[in-house]
């Protein structure tokens, strides 16, 4: 029996506990015109949706063009902007106060003219400290940004106040630190916020502050004659910290003259309820993926009653969304030149899942939903929030047709396929970081960052040491000695690595985590998810399509071992040809997924910490040019140090067959092996789409459609020509808003670092279908 069910029966859930509360005149007075449900006895986000939403299967001529405002606030924070960049990146920070919900007081872009408010600290674009997960991070940043340290918060965090990473770094065993140090394991989140928990921040704006905090008492008081057990223990703190960040955004909100206490009572209130919501998280946390979750046709309910009830105009509720959305532009942490290498560009996954389709056969496309998209125009490109379409063959044909428009204008939007994940999650999930769905304030992530493959082929072969360094790694390996690779014997030792790598990698993430509970736990985001929340470990993959042509090489070329004097192979000499990833071939893609199986079944088989579900994505960040970076000659024929392709990606250039070739392939790998995602980046030429507008968007739309009904889960669409990005890299002030998607998410290409810039344009552009 798992944890979670266990724990439950602990508990008796009385019925028609809220009756009480959502009884009062301001709840009744909130609520008017909506059709009452279970959301309206108890928390039932969907509910409440589902009940009042207004499905839309019309096109994008409703839309309204920024206001004057609009364009005045946006101008200001453009000029910040752009002294950021200019200032290294970092415009201002304050190292003197650690990050908290209510730690700073309010701060604004322009007070008279801002629809929506709130900011991190106390000045746009202002970048704060949290030293909970590590001062090292703190110490890091300020040194590479010219900031002084302030001597006090030195003090407390080093020497009286044990943080995450102190407690990390003291219960990691030799594997793990030697996995670390090579770069077989990567990115792991031991300095920073974990990240991947989407808060159900929709809770403030439908119920208020107050029936949330009553709701957490309840939780609480539910175990008050239980017996005090580890787990019961650990849970009714939780809560109680829970219920103390529920108070500080109340607190925070205050700042702003604004009483959060009942539910919203219009769009622009439920917008604003909502982004506190979400503000508090990002006050609270520097997690890799603070993803805002699906607030678009939750928040087009407000929207609809107010046009109805006509107060509320067509270009007053855009005007709210962009105010909205500049405001998720302007989320900042301060962070490492290291995390900045492994995740470059500054992003923060803001990511908003955007349209998909109801169980009950009705669209959950709104207005609102264009209205989202729209931020595009009337704002221009950008990275943040992280757009993410969920596309089903059932969209409205006005839908499909606005996102291949704006897709082609922009390259800003990614796709992920609801028909894949709507059977396995329902049609109330999210997705996190960039490719990684979850039950929206049901299910939680233990991220995981990723184990190189690439190198742990090349452990395998030099019985487990490492190929850059000569040091040994890896124990219980025996090296492969032969002059040329024999397939079944390369294979079978790399079974035995992958075993070593899958047991490292998970008692890294069991420790990270235990960890990350106790001295940085994310009380801002649990305050807005369920108790009895569904626990998943996120394990990643990174050189997928090197490894995978390296096995294609071995098994259908003469691939022969160059040594050197300590007898460890660092370079290949391939002989004859080898079906490579990327051109539907089954010969090659037959290695591809039984990779993704083999590796997450090693995974399956560990015990995880508070009974996590196991799950797998293929997926890199900017990462896979560090990765590439840190591995040697491989013997796919990649040299050492050149970058992996992302995520899924076939490797740069080995795609020969055309753009439906390549998607077959990616498309081919099994889901149910990856369901934290894989990830896949595609580019191609603007006229490849066609030669007039309308051409190019159905030939876009045609090729997503076809794309997910072959099962493939993830899609970034980049629409671009290589000698824009060649110019943008000399001359970046010319290209200040030049969006494009990497592995998973979006970026200002300008603030890739070099090595990067030079990996996105080394990819395949495709020219052909």
């Amino acid at each position: 029996m798992r944890l979670v069910q266990k724990i439950r029966l602990y508990f008796i859930y009385p019925k028609n506990k809220f009756a009480y509360m959502m009884n009062t005149e301001n709840t009744k007075q909130a609520w008017e015109g909506f059709k009452a449900g279970k959301w309206s006895e108890t928390v039932d986000v969907l509910d409440f949706i589902k009940n009042n939403y207004t499905p839309y299967e019309g096109d994008a001529s409703f839309l309204a063009p920024a206001t004057e405002r609009t364009k005045a606030l946006w101008d200001k924070v453009m000029v910040l902007m752009k002294k950021e960049i200019e200032m290294n990146g970092c415009l201002d920070a304050d190292v003197s106060t650690p990050s908290q919900i209510d730690s700073h007081k309010a701060g604004y872009i322009d007070k008279d003219n801002e629809v929506i408010v709130g900011l991190q600290t106390d000045a746009p674009l202002k970048r704060a400290i949290m030293p909970f997960g590590g001062y090292r991070m703190v110490h890091g940043s300020c040194e590479a940004y010219g900031l002084k340290e302030d001597p006090i918060v030195k003090e407390i965090f080093t020497k009286y106040r044990k943080t995450h990473n102190t407690a990390v770094f003291q219960a990691y065993t030799p594997d793990i630190l030697a996995a670390r140090k090579s770069a077989i394991i990567t990115g792991l989140p031991d300095a920073y916020g974990r990240g991947r928990i989407i808060g159900d921040y929709r809770r403030l704006a439908l119920y208020g502050i107050d029936i949330l905090i009553e709701d957490k008492k309840r939780e609480k008081a539910e175990s008050d004659n239980a017996l005090m057990d580890a787990n019961i223990i650990r849970i009714r703190e939780e809560l109680a910290e829970q219920i103390e960040a529920l108070e500080a955004i109340r607190r925070m909100a205050g700042f702003y003259g604004i009483d959060i206490s009942k539910p919203a009572t219009n769009f622009k209130e439920a917008v604003q309820w909502l982004y506190f919501a979400y503000l508090a998280a990002v006050k609270d946390q520097n997690g890799a993926a603070m993803s805002l979750g699906r607030t678009t046709t939750f928040l087009d309910i407000y929207a609809e009653r107010d046009i109805k009830n006509g107060v509320l105009t067509e270009e007053q509720a855009q005007e709210i969304v962009d105010d909205f959305v500049i405001k998720l532009r302007m989320v900042r942490f301060l962070r490492t030149p290291e995390y900045n290498d492994l995740f470059s560009g500054d992003p923060v996954w803001v990511t908003e899942s955007i349209g998909g389709m109801n169980d009950d056969g009705r669209t959950f496309v709104t207005k609102n939903c264009f209205r989202m998209l729209h931020t595009l125009s009337n704002l221009g490109p950008a990275p943040e929030p992280n757009l993410t379409v969920l596309w089903s063959a059932r969209l409205p044909e006005g839908w499909k047709e606005f996102c291949s428009k704006m897709s082609i204008a922009t390259s800003a939007i990614q796709y992920e396929n609801d028909d894949l994940m709507r059977p396995v999650f329902g049609d109330d999930y999210g997705i996190a970081c960039c490719v990684s769905p979850m039950i929206i304030g049901k299910e939680m992530q233990f991220f995981g960052a990723r184990a190189n493959l690439a190198k742990a082929l090349l452990y395998a072969i030099n019985g487990g040491y490492d190929e850059r360094t000569g040091v040994k790694v890896a124990d219980g390996i025996e090296p492969i000695t032969s002059e040329y690779l024999d397939y079944k014997e390369v294979d079978k030792q790399f079974d035995k690595m992958m075993d070593w790598l899958s047991r490292t990698y998970v008692n890294a993430l069991n420790i990270i985590h235990y960890m990350h509970d106790h001295y940085y736990y994310e009380k801002a985001q649990m305050a807005f998810m369920t108790r009895d929340v569904v626990r998943k470990l996120g394990c990643g993959i990174a050189g997928f399509s090197v490894v995978t042509d390296s096995l294609s090489a071995i098994k259908y070329a003469k691939v022969k071992a160059i040594r050197n004097e300590q007898g460890l192979a660092v370079d290949f000499e391939i002989e004859g040809d080898f079906p490579k990833y990327g051109n539907n071939d089954d010969r090659v893609d037959a290695i591809a997924t039984s990779l993704v199986k083999r590796f997450m079944d090693k995974i399956r088989k560990l015990p995880t910490y508070r009974n996590a579900i196991q799950t797998q994505s293929i997926l890199t960040i900017t990462s896979n040019v560090v990765y590439g970076k840190k591995t040697g000659n491989t013997p796919d024929g990649r040299k050492a140090g050149v970058p992996f392709a992302p995520g899924a990606n076939p490797f740069h250039g080995r795609d020969t067959c055309g753009a439906l070739a390549s998607l077959c392939s990616v498309a081919k790998l099994p889901f149910e092996h990856a369901k934290d995602g894989i990830s896949n980046t595609f580019s191609i030429l603007p006229n490849s789409l066609g030669k007039s507008d309308r051409e190019k968007v159905a030939n876009l739309t045609g090729l997503i459609d076809g794309y997910m009904a072959k099962h493939g889960q993830h899609l970034n669409v980049n629409v671009l020509q290589r000698e824009v990005l060649l110019d943008a890299m000399e001359h970046p002030e010319k290209y200040p808003q030049l969006t494009i998607r990497v592995s998973g998410y979006a970026v200002n290409f300008v603030k890739l670092t070099r090595p990067q810039q030079e990996d996105v344009i080394s990819r395949t552009f495709h020219t052909k279908f």
